[in-house]
């Protein structure tokens, strides 16, 4: 997924002069290599891990509190969920600065740091983050994490869950029928 992130963010950007996503990719490929590609690869990995432990912890955790007898109960899993991707998103938002920063080698971080060439690496990132920005800047766009992470870990938990109560339930009626 690594490449379509960068090609994804690259065309997000303000005043991104692409205007399709294979324009974006041929440049990449052209003017930075290969490489430009996976350059964030690392900071994905280590955002992601940490991402999803929070996010089943919390999900746990929650339950454990809402949900304590763990039954079906839909409201409880789109709470636990919703909060779960909240708290893992906020969490791990200076690893997604990080990574967006190596993805679009923002020209603005680089020239106000008067910087040639490309940023790599992770420790290189975050680095340069707290340079231009210092620590809020670790945090810049934690709010639109949120809010996009909050529905979407709400309906896969609820999806889940449900799948989760029809196999159980098919289950159990095929056991009582035999």
């Amino acid at each position: 997924m690594n490449p379509a992130e960068v090609i994804k963010q690259r065309m997000q950007m303000y005043n991104s002069p692409y205007r399709r996503v294979t324009d974006c990719m041929r440049a990449v490929w052209r003017n930075e290599g290969a490489g430009a590609f996976y350059r964030s690869y690392t900071t994905q990995l280590t955002m992601n891990i940490p991402f999803q432990a929070i996010h089943f912890m919390t999900y746990e955790f929650l339950q454990e509190h809402l949900n304590p007898h763990r039954q079906y109960n839909p409201s409880s899993h789109m709470v636990s969920g919703a909060c779960a991707g909240a708290v893992a998103a906020a969490v791990t938002t200076p690893l997604d600065v990080c990574k967006t920063l190596l993805n679009t080698q923002e020209s603005l971080a680089l020239n106000s740091l008067n910087m040639s060439g490309h940023i790599t690496g992770m420790a290189n990132a975050f680095r340069t983050v707290y340079q231009v920005g210092g620590v809020t800047a670790y945090f810049r766009g934690v709010q639109a994490r949120v809010i996009y992470q909050m529905p979407s870990t709400a309906i896969a938990w609820s999806v889940y869950e449900f799948f989760k109560y029809i196999i159980t339930k098919r289950q159990e009626e095929r056991r009582a029928g035999h």
